[in-house]
């Protein structure tokens, strides 16, 4: 048995005009999240980034931005079996990337039942995890405004 990678990526793809993409998974039902992916052995954060994004939007020929922060995370009991006997936690890497508008995007119908292009702090609220509410925090925080 080849055991997971205990490493991943997070993609937050967001719009200029400051909409935030969320994907419903097909399971569990109603947790929604934006891009995320292990990685596969001998894979790179960025690789993986830019091989997640065409997986599961259709999103290619394009570069998410390394933000080079990363978050630790137990592993939750039901998705230990995926990992080798002695892993506890998944080292998390983030990316953003800006798209000038929104763009149609091919879920992975395996993975997504829905997405949709959001306000950033709707996308906040129907995070369900927390290091993506983490990250969509984060880039809310260092987003210019733009004056009224």
């Amino acid at each position: 048995m080849s055991y997971k990678r205990p490493e991943s990526i997070l993609v937050l793809v967001v719009t200029r005009a400051g909409e935030v993409l969320m994907m419903e998974r097909t399971r569990p039902h109603g947790f929604w999240q934006s891009v995320t992916g292990s990685l596969r052995w001998g894979e790179s954060a960025v690789a993986a980034a830019a091989r997640e994004l065409a997986e599961e939007t259709g999103l290619r020929n394009v570069q998410p931005a390394d933000l080079h922060k990363a978050v630790r995370f137990p592993i939750v009991p039901p998705w230990r079996a995926r990992y080798a006997p002695q892993v506890r936690f998944n080292h998390e890497h983030w990316f953003l990337l800006i798209l000038p508008a929104r763009r149609m995007i091919r879920l992975n119908r395996s993975e997504h039942r829905q997405y949709r292009w959001m306000p950033a702090a709707q996308a906040l609220k129907r995070a369900s995890s927390w290091t993506n509410r983490k990250i969509i925090r984060d880039w809310m925080s260092q987003r210019p405004r733009s004056p009224h």
